[in-house]
């Protein structure tokens, strides 16, 4: 059975008019039950995890400062959000959805969180809506586990995951791969193991073509025993902070290609949403299902 995490907290109060489309995390569960692609079976809900996990990869200053809410004012301005406890304990429980969900891939094959993707968290810092990085914890709870030896980021949100870069950058047992807007949010980027910088208007063809002539490589030459995948549909030409012309019907094309090369080679996969800021939000909720309606077809 296809498993997914889902809290109710994942949807958190924001100021009148705040840029993030918090709604999401409320509307693509219900849209996936309303279809008939998932029923209340598939879902389960995150809890606090082990603090020990999170400080396996963030700077335990940064995490304490965090959850006690005396971070610096600059500090916390750079994540986007208003700093509350209930916003920190939001991503504590995606944190944790994400670990679970990687549990229940070893188990299925493939799991999934409605949130995640929260790429941008460094290991001392948060920036963009990111405070802890969901996919590094849960990779440093697998190994730590003993689940997983080496491990493969596969990160396909318009914009890179610096953090994520940031995080592993002196360990070759997570190789991570970010493809991306060149000119997009970061602007200073950082280097992961491999990046591919797409230009403006990149269009389904040539990123496709791109994307299938570098993924299968990669998971040849890596052999990687899980892959984490980072399925943000901020790559669509509605995106009101991406750069790149995808339709959502590529966008699905780009999910179909990465869940079957993992269900070829075998590998488990877990999946988090990442970004998605199209004006209409019935096109975000619409790109998003089509990774789960996906997940059903391919494994299940």
């Amino acid at each position: 059975m296809l498993k997914i995490a889902f809290h109710p907290i994942y949807k958190h109060p924001l100021p009148l008019g705040h840029r993030f489309p918090m709604e999401k995390y409320e509307l693509l569960p219900q849209q996936l039950l309303h279809e008939g692609t998932c029923t209340q079976a598939n879902f389960f809900q995150p809890e606090k995890p082990n603090d020990k996990y999170i400080v396996a990869v963030h700077d335990p200053e940064y995490y304490y400062d965090l959850i006690n809410i005396t971070l610096n004012q600059r500090a916390a301005r750079k994540i986007g959000f208003p700093l509350s406890r209930a916003l920190v304990h939001r991503e504590i429980l995606i944190a944790d959805g994400t670990i679970k969900a990687s549990e229940f891939a070893l188990q299925h094959g493939i799991a999934m969180n409605i949130a995640g993707g929260t790429h941008h968290a460094f290991t001392n810092r948060g920036e963009a809506f990111c405070l802890l990085n969901d996919q590094a914890i849960a990779a440093r709870y697998l190994q730590s586990k003993g689940f997983a030896k080496k491990i493969l980021i596969v990160d396909l949100d318009v914009h890179q995951g610096n953090g994520t870069a940031e995080i592993f950058q002196n360990d070759d047992s997570v190789f991570t791969f970010s493809m991306h807007g060149k000119s997009n949010y970061p602007f200073k980027k950082e280097t992961s193991d491999l990046d591919i910088a797409l230009e403006n208007d990149t269009d389904d063809s040539n990123y496709l073509n791109l994307l299938k002539n570098t993924l299968p490589k990669l998971i040849t030459q890596q052999q990687p025993d899980f892959i984490y995948y980072l399925s943000g549909v901020d790559v669509i030409e509605t995106d009101k902070l991406g750069k790149l012309s995808l339709t959502v019907e590529g966008c699905k094309a780009r999910d179909r290609f990465v869940l079957e090369q993992c269900k070829l080679n075998e590998i488990p996969v877990m999946c988090s949403m990442g970004g998605g800021y199209s004006p209409d939000i019935k096109t975000i909720v619409n790109a998003h299902a089509n990774t789960f309606r996906l997940a059903q077809e391919v494994y299940f």
